[in-house]
Parts: C-alpha cells; sequence; structure tokens
C-alpha cells in the first residue's frame, strides 16, 4: 500500500499525529498541511490518491476550498472531516461533490474504511469478483455441457451476461477472457440444441419456448383483453446484455413486472423476425396470407414497409377493435417535430414505438471506419448503445409514459453477434447476400459448417421456387461468396451481424413494465 499517498489538511494537524501514525504504519504515504491554501499548493504539485480535510479552519474554509480542489481534479476524492453534525453542513459538503463525511473525534476504523471505499474499491471488488466467478466457473461449464432445454440456456445465457458485465465493472481482463471461451463453448452447445430442436419447435406449439410470432397472441393481446393501455417499444437488434446495460434507466421510471427471455426465429434478420411479430404468423404463412405485404429476397425496397398494416391485421383477424398508433423513429429529427405530444395517446388500447438506431449503428460498424473504431468489441458496442438511449427520443418517451397509467412492453426482433470466422459458400445471382444467412436454388457448402434447412416449409419459411435451401452460419461464422473472397472477408471480420444461430441473436428479451 506504499504506493498510496494521502494528504491531511487540519489546522490542527498535531492532533491527528496517532492517526498518521497509524496509517504510516499500514504502509500509506501521509503528507500533512495546516490550512487550505498550503493543501491546495500540495494538491496542484502532487499525485494525491484521496484527500481528508477539515471544514472549518481559520482563513479559507475546508468547504470553500473544496469546489477549487475538485475543479481543478475532479476525481481527487475528498473526505470532509467535522465537528459539527448540522445537516446544512452535510448538504453544503455533498452539493460539493464531497466524497465521504466523517465526524469528529475519529476512529481510525472510520479512516481505513474511508481510504478503501475510495481507492482500494475497485481493487477490493474486482478481487471478489474474479473469487465469486472462480467459484462459478465449473458451475457454468458443466451447465453450458449438460443444457438440453431452452429455459437451461436461457440461465446460461443470463449467468454469462451477468458476468461480462461484472468482470468488465472489475476490469478484470483476464477472467473476461476465460469468460470470453466459456461463451464460446455456449453458443456451440446452443447451435447444436437449435439444430436438433428448432424444426420440431415450428411444427409443434407443445415442443417450442414461447417464440416472437407468437408473442403478440400470447402476451401483448391478453394486456389489452384485461383493459391495460400498452406502449410497445420495439428496439430495432437490441441483445440481453444492451438491455441489461439500459434496466437501472427504465426502472428509475417504471415497475419491472417480468424480465424474460424469448427465442426469435430463424433467420434472425428484420426481414423475417419482425414481420413475423407484428403479423403474429411465420413468414411462409405471411406470404401465403398476405403477399401484398411481404417481399422475396430478390425484390427491390425494403422489406419492412408493411409493419403497421400486419399488425392491424392481426388484431382484425383475432377479431379485436381496438384502437392502434404505429410509429417508426428512423430519426431523431422526426421524433422531435412529430410526437412530442405523447400523452395524447394516452385513449389508445395500444401504441407502438419502433426504434432503428441499434441495427443503423451495427450496419455502420460494418461500413464506416470510425464506427468500427468506436465499437471495436461487444464492451464498446454496448457503451455506444447506452449513451445512445441518454440522448435519445427514447427517453423522453420514457419520461412521458411514466406519468401515466399504462403497461409498458421491451422487445427487439432479434440480436447480433461479433463475426470471426469467414466460411466459404458457392452461389448464383440469385443468392442472397445477408452473411450470416444464404437462402438460393443453387448453394455449394460444406454441410457440417452450417445448419441446413432443405425444405423451407418445414421451418416456417418462404421458399421462391421448388428447389430453395436455408443455410444459416453457426457460433461466429459469417458466410462469403469466392468472388473476391479475401477482400470480403477482411471487410467483415469483427463486424456485428444477424440472420444465423448464436445465443446473442436468438435470445432476446421480452420486458413487461407498469407505471409507478
Amino acid at each position: 500500500m506504499n504506493d498510496v499517498k494521502i494528504l491531511w489538511i487540519d489546522d490542527e494537524i498535531d492532533l491527528l499525529r496517532v492517526h498518521i501514525m497509524l496509517l504510516e504504519e499500514k504502509g500509506y504515504n501521509v503528507s500533512t498541511a495546516n490550512n487550505a491554501e498550503e493543501g491546495f499548493d500540495l494538491i496542484k504539485n502532487n499525485n494525491f490518491d484521496i484527500v481528508f480535510i477539515d471544514e472549518n479552519m481559520p482563513g479559507v474554509s475546508g468547504l470553500e476550498i473544496l469546489p477549487q480542489i475538485k475543479k481543478y481534479d475532479s476525481n481527487l476524492p475528498i473526505i470532509m472531516v467535522t465537528k459539527r453534525e448540522e445537516e446544512d453542513v452535510m448538504d453544503e459538503a455533498i452539493g460539493s461533490k464531497v466524497d465521504g463525511y466523517l465526524i469528529k473525534p475519529v476512529n481510525p476504523n472510520q479512516i481505513l474504511l474511508a481510504i478503501k471505499q475510495n481507492v482500494h474499491n475497485k481493487q477490493l471488488i474486482g478481487e471478489k469478483t474474479v473469487q465469486k466467478y472462480q467459484q462459478d466457473f465449473r458451475e457454468l461449464a458443466m451447465q453450458i455441457s449438460f443444457a438440453n432445454s431452452f429455459e437451461e440456456w436461457e440461465q446460461i445465457y443470463r449467468k454469462i451476461v451477468f458476468w461480462e458485465l461484472e468482470l468488465e465493472s472489475a476490469e478484470r481482463n483476464q477472467m473476461l477472457d476465460i469468460l470470453t471461451e466459456q461463451k464460446n463453448e455456449a453458443n456451440k452447445g446452443f447451435t447444436r440444441f437449435v439444430e436438433n430442436n428448432y424444426v420440431e419447435w415450428i411444427q409443434n406449439e407443445n415442443k417450442r419456448p414461447t417464440m416472437l410470432h407468437e408473442a403478440m397472441r400470447k402476451k401483448i393481446m391478453p394486456m389489452i383483453d384485461e383493459g391495460e393501455k400498452v406502449f410497445l417499444i420495439v428496439i430495432d437488434n437490441l441483445r440481453f446484455d444492451q438491455w441489461q446495460m439500459l434496466k437501472p434507466y427504465f426502472s428509475k421510471k417504471l415497475h419491472i413486472v417480468d424480465d424474460q427471455i424469448i427465442s426469435t426465429i430463424l433467420p434472425t434478420s428484420t426481414q423475417y423476425a419482425r414481420n413475423a411479430f407484428f403479423a403474429g404468423l411465420l413468414p411462409t404463412e405471411i406470404a401465403k396470407r398476405y403477399p401484398q405485404f411481404w417481399s422475396d429476397e430478390e425484390d427491390d425496397g425494403n422489406k419492412n414497409d408493411f409493419e403497421e398494416q400486419l399488425v392491424n391485421e392481426f388484431f382484425q383477424r383475432n377479431r379485436r377493435n381496438i384502437k392502434i398508433s404505429f410509429q417508426k423513429i428512423l430519426n431523431e429529427d422526426y421524433a422531435n417535430t412529430k410526437l412530442r405530444n405523447v400523452k395524447s395517446l394516452k385513449e389508445n388500447e395500444l401504441n407502438i414505438f419502433v426504434f432503428n438506431f441499434v441495427d443503423i449503428l451495427s450496419h455502420a460498424k460494418t461500413n464506416v471506419q470510425m464506427v468500427k473504431d468506436l465499437a471495436s468489441d461487444d464492451k464498446a458496442y454496448r457503451a455506444l448503445v447506452k449513451i445512445w438511449f441518454e440522448h435519445s427520443f427514447l427517453k423522453y418517451l420514457l419520461n412521458e409514459i411514466s406519468e401515466l397509467n399504462a403497461t409498458v412492453v421491451l422487445t427487439t426482433d432479434h440480436g447480433s453477434i461479433q463475426v470471426k470466422n469467414d466460411i466459404k459458400v458457392i452461389g448464383d445471382r440469385h443468392s442472397s447476400t445477408n452473411i450470416r444467412y444464404k437462402q438460393g436454388r443453387n448453394l455449394d457448402y460444406n454441410k457440417k459448417e452450417v445448419f441446413v434447412i432443405k425444405n423451407p416449409s418445414d421451418a416456417g419459411l418462404p421458399k421462391t421456387n421448388l428447389s430453395s435451401t436455408y443455410i444459416f452460419a453457426k457460433n461466429s461464422d459469417y458466410l462469403v461468396y469466392p468472388k473476391n473472397y479475401h477482400q470480403f472477408a477482411k471487410y467483415y471480420k469483427d463486424t456485428f451481424q444477424h440472420g444465423g444461430i448464436s445465443i446473442e441473436e436468438m435470445l432476446v428479451p421480452f420486458v413487461v413494465m407498469t407505471t409507478k
């Protein structure tokens, strides 16, 4: 601990010699000053780790010098020491961003606790976090090896995300590397699980977990039937770990009633998954029932232009005559000019807001070098989503909804994964371009490297011709055509993609909240 430098500023510093000697015996390097000006000069000329300062000294008081110290170094922990217990003194100290508050006479344990909380906290928290993860490591490895149900994979993913955030916060990169390997093993096991069960899920409702295409019928419609006013927030491409980063903001304004994970559908892409969610139908059913609202892979134009029509058709098909508002937030300017009067929507049974920012960010990471640098890994990707939220219309929307008597549902259509391993696939000019899945009639691939669906109707997928086949990338693989192979393999490596099979893409949040 002899590298920790402490400054103690007090006009009666001689009366504190016992405390200073005890600190020095424990290996701390302690400097002293008899007044605020002398102390401030020492701060400007040294790199102290923590400062103890008397609140009431002759001349410039500790309270008076505190704002100047914080302005000079806002990260320097300041512990105010005072004889006075008046509430207004505490309020002023806290308002000046003091990091601790001790009442004289102080005892050695109080001083040590203040140092540990403000100087050693990261180290102590990090050591405790590593210890707990090490204890959990073997159990998590066993769970990954033997998981054989959706509920077990859900719990594994929750645990992985928990430790990912904990170890990042504690800045334990070595343990994070080990956890990353565990997540890779989890993805391999989860992929095998999906390969073995996905077609049966689609064909047998009793054998499957709650899936995205039935969430409107099973979860949202019953709320409306109970007379609840529902605000449905769909954030395109939102992963469960990103939701965990946003969760504290939501919990300040709303009661989180149910924080679920459900399964999206394959392909884990907006064209298929989000249309299926709003229609309450699998893609093949949408294409048959509403061909005017469905676009095949080869068709030009946006593949999600008819979401509002599909959700209206869903409620009409289920004989529900309700008032629905549908807003797709493509940019903040649109939201700021068109959607400021949120409270006017309170009488609608269902208000839907679709936010595309996270998906746009994912595509921007592929195409824009600056974004590639900013979102270099999962941690950075989460941080960008958090920054977006803090300055977004969604935050304003959350504040407005919190003042209404309403139910709030937050979900997404799919997640994404950072791709690492390029896989060669051959296809003709009619084959799809997505690098996490391919659909076409003349695909050539190594069947050990991909998940193959040769009869698309078995998986609820439309086919453009009789010999259409779908193949899906697994884990962190991505599919590249032979033409300019190395160029495209390098271009897409480490970008965030969706469409294939991974826990990050398929296990998505479905959160139910109520206003307080």
